[in-house]
């Protein structure tokens, strides 16, 4: 039983009036996800032939004319199927026709040098004010012995015979469509063009080495937790004359035995006694730059909060700053003196009386108390 062929225009994804940019796009992003040498799925192989198929009959006018008439019998001739594909050198080699060269990229090309991550962790006072700060990396850099050239004593090395230094040679494939023309990396110097016959005994031939290296990095002020500073050309050497990559500095910030950060403002919880909350009390806290004189209004209950203006975390280049947020909790003593119990005790008795009108309740208890927990 003969399979039924699926229709090329399905097998791209594209429509019978694709334009012929359509079909390149088409048949690149396919081939890029079914190549076998990318994608190992089963049936992958199979998917990469039909998309391979369908696009050496869409990409040739006369032959998407022929198909667009009489279908698959008009493009297979004696009715065998595609042919030609079994000669054409390979998944590896349809996949370099197409996207030019090598499916790899060629040894001596230039490449952009990776890019390096390090971890520096700061103290609180310093991400919100800003700092300097130094750090040590080991990365790769060019050979000291033989600046890059790969040969012992820094001497040029030889130009490739089988290339003429190109570092590529032709090679062609015949099929029924006519002689395919591939561009491969040579095979002597694998695409280098140069031949190291003495390598340098420093990078053994590599042209590069790791060293250490100390950089200065410069914490901006109001920086957050897990921002990256990045310091550009600060990364890896690149090869064959590409550019270096940068280094990504991630900031870790130590956390504060008293402060929280919550954005650009700074919660402080202050501990105030019954009295201080119930009378109102002048307050010294602390804050970012020093301390701060705070009042504290009476009948202050726990769970308030309190704002002071700019006392917070500088916004990231701005003169703008985030202010402190004063969170209040009211202690309940737990270990008190015979002065306190017995000025509780009292307090009790004048709020039991508060529901007489004749009775008010009173207020210079609160004083007494207020003074008997500050002065314990």
């Amino acid at each position: 039983m003969t399979t039924r062929k699926r229709d090329y225009y399905d097998t791209l994804g594209v429509s019978q009036a694709a334009s012929d940019e359509d079909i390149k796009k088409a048949f690149r992003k396919l081939a890029m996800e079914y190549h076998p040498d990318r994608n190992r799925r089963e049936g992958a192989e199979e998917k990469f032939k039909e998309i391979n198929e369908a696009y050496q009959v869409l990409s040739d006018s006369e032959k998407r004319g022929a198909y667009d008439r009489f279908g698959h019998a008009g493009v297979t001739g004696n009715g065998k199927g595609f042919e030609g594909f079994e000669n054409f050198g390979g998944f590896g080699d349809i996949f370099d026709a197409f996207f030019g060269g090598s499916s790899r990229s060629r040894p001596n090309a230039a490449r952009r040098g990776s890019d390096l991550q390090y971890s520096l962790t700061v103290e609180f006072e310093e991400a919100v004010f800003g700092v300097d700060q130094d750090v040590e990396l080991q990365r790769t850099e060019t050979c000291s012995s033989c600046h890059g050239s790969r040969s012992e004593g820094g001497a040029a090395p030889q130009t490739c015979s089988n290339c003429g230094g190109v570092g590529e040679v032709r090679r062609a494939h015949q099929s029924v469509f006519g002689q395919f023309v591939q561009v491969v990396a040579c095979n002597v110097c694998r695409g280098d063009g140069r031949i190291i016959t003495d390598p340098c005994s420093r990078c053994r031939g590599s042209g590069q080495e790791r060293r250490n290296r100390k950089l200065e990095v410069s914490i901006p002020g109001g920086i957050e937790e897990g921002t990256q500073v990045r310091l550009r050309g600060e990364g890896e050497q690149g090869i064959n004359g590409g550019p270096a990559g940068d280094l990504y500095v991630v900031v870790r910030i130590k956390p504060h035995e008293i402060f929280r950060r919550e954005g650009n403002d700074i919660v402080y919880t202050l501990p105030l006694n019954v009295a201080q909350a119930a009378l109102g009390a002048k307050v010294i806290i602390p804050t970012l730059k020093g301390e701060a004189e705070m009042e504290i209004p009476s009948a202050t209950q726990s769970g308030q909060s309190f704002r002071l203006k700019g006392k917070g975390v500088p916004y990231l280049r701005s003169k703008r700053r985030g202010d402190q947020i004063v969170h209040v909790f009211v202690n309940t003593p737990t270990d008190l003196t015979e002065e306190q119990q017995a000025l509780l005790e009292k307090l009790a008795e004048s709020f039991g009386d508060e529901s007489k009108a004749d009775h008010p309740p009173d207020k210079s208890i609160f004083t007494k108390i207020k003074d008997a927990f500050v002065n314990e």
